[in-house]
């Protein structure tokens, strides 16, 4: 009953949005690529499963962020002498970087298909999967219904429920088993998530809690040289002190570059004998034109990363590029975690800044890496603010001690190699349901 009445709400929901979501693809660009897939067209080089013999994994990670946490995956996966990996993506910036990255590791990249009864369905018969894995928050009730029908597992890894979707399934919390009811088995993040996923109707024999892929996400430190070279490519001299705001989404920026200028005033970020820079990364790089309006009217001097090298020294960067975030962190004295500050709930992941040794500070929303941000700070690797306006006084004070910023490090990189082993773990699951 659950799911006919989605198949009859999905088509009138999906309409109305439509305008919506079109002007976002047009906005962001690289969507006609691959266009058809979204309508359960698949890739004219998807070999047929029989012509190689192998278990087929469909994997879908939405976007650039979940398709950097499955790498290791992905590569574990590819490994493994009789599976092949059928790799999807949601979003044109995660098409680029899959086809990118992955190509070699995949049996073809393309765009998931929309959730609606026919589209679904004919990109099943095609694609032949063995086992659907699905990624974080990722739960498609018609995929899953037609898994089931064909007798495939579902897998629901790094499973985690945000604040807000959590409190939206409760709601309708009756329709949860329906809808929901086809997973096979969910690897929840952290106790906490599974706790929620079986109030809400999972059976509590299919949760298991297995920890967070990001946690295990490779992180590759560059050298002291290319540090010192990414940097005077942002237009940054090497004593300089950086504030970087990470991942940040509206409104986010501003208060940054706020909190830049009071430090900057007071003379902050001076200790080594450079000065205090500040380096942006919105977490979608399309606002670029209004990310650069803000710090244009600042008056300072500043430069867009996508438009190369900056000619010369810089105050404020904007990195507004793609796959980058992890290396120019390593940039970073003090990092302010994105999607944090009202009305943002989510939050963006601190996982990188932690384990590259750097102090965080994030606002109160951070729905989505709510066991992970509750870790950090019990261990005194970050600190969460309670909005916008403590942001300022928080830089200052912590650019004032180095000693503090140190001793934050130091904590992030300890909590990160105490909590390895989720790839491990999930690697087994996936297995165990091959067959293998």
């Amino acid at each position: 009953m659950a799911l006919w009445f989605y198949r009859l709400v999905f088509l009138p929901v999906m309409l109305v949005l439509a305008p919506y979501y079109l002007w976002r693809m047009r906005r962001r660009g690289g969507y006609g690529d691959g266009f058809g897939q979204r309508f359960g067209a698949v890739p004219s080089g998807l070999p047929a499963k029989s012509a190689s013999g192998k278990r087929r994994v469909w994997l879908q990670a939405v976007s650039v962020g979940e398709l950097l946490a499955i790498g290791p995956l992905l590569r574990r996966l590819a490994a493994l002498p009789d599976v092949e990996v059928y790799l999807t993506t949601t979003t044109s910036t995660g098409y680029r970087l899959a086809r990118e990255r992955y190509a070699a590791e995949t049996v073809a990249v393309a765009y998931f298909p929309m959730d609606f009864w026919p589209f679904v369905a004919r990109a099943w018969r095609q694609v032949e999967a063995d086992v659907l894995v699905l990624t974080e928050g990722e739960r498609w009730p018609e995929h899953m219904h037609q898994a089931a029908r064909r007798g495939v597992p579902v897998l629901s890894i790094n499973a985690r429920l945000s604040d807000r979707s959590y409190r939206r399934m409760r709601k309708v919390r009756a329709l949860v088993p329906g809808l929901m009811g086809n997973v096979t088995q969910l690897l929840a993040v952290s106790a906490e998530d599974a706790r929620r996923f079986i109030e809400l109707g999972f059976a509590a024999e299919r949760v298991r809690v297995t920890g967070n892929l990001k946690v295990d996400n490779a992180i590759t430190e560059i050298d002291a040289a290319a540090r010192l070279a990414l940097r005077q490519e942002l237009g940054f001299a090497a004593a300089d002190t950086i504030l970087l705001g990470s991942s940040t989404w509206p409104g986010e920026e501003a208060v940054l570059v706020e909190a830049w200028q009071k430090a900057r005033a007071a003379g902050l970020g001076t200790e080594d004998g450079g000065v205090l820079r500040l380096l942006l990364v919105p977490r979608h790089a399309e606002r670029r034109a209004e990310v650069e309006a803000l710090v244009a009217a600042t008056g300072q001097r500043y430069h867009l990363r996508s438009r190369g090298v900056a000619p010369s020294e810089v105050d404020i960067a904007v990195a507004d590029t793609t796959g980058e975030l992890q290396r120019l962190t390593q940039l970073a004295d003090l990092v302010v975690v994105g999607k944090s500050l009202p009305p943002h709930t989510e939050g963006q992941t601190p996982v990188e800044a932690a384990g590259l040794g750097r102090p965080i500070l994030f606002g109160p929303g951070m729905g989505s890496f709510r066991a992970i941000a509750q870790d950090l700070v019990q261990v005194g690797a970050a600190q969460r603010l309670a909005d916008a306006a403590e942001v300022a006084p928080a830089v200052s004070k912590l650019l004032q001690d180095k000693a503090a910023r140190k001793r934050m490090g130091g904590a992030g990189r300890a909590w990160h190699v105490a909590n390895r082993g989720a790839l491990d773990r999930t690697v087994e699951a996936i297995r165990l349901h091959l067959g293998l």
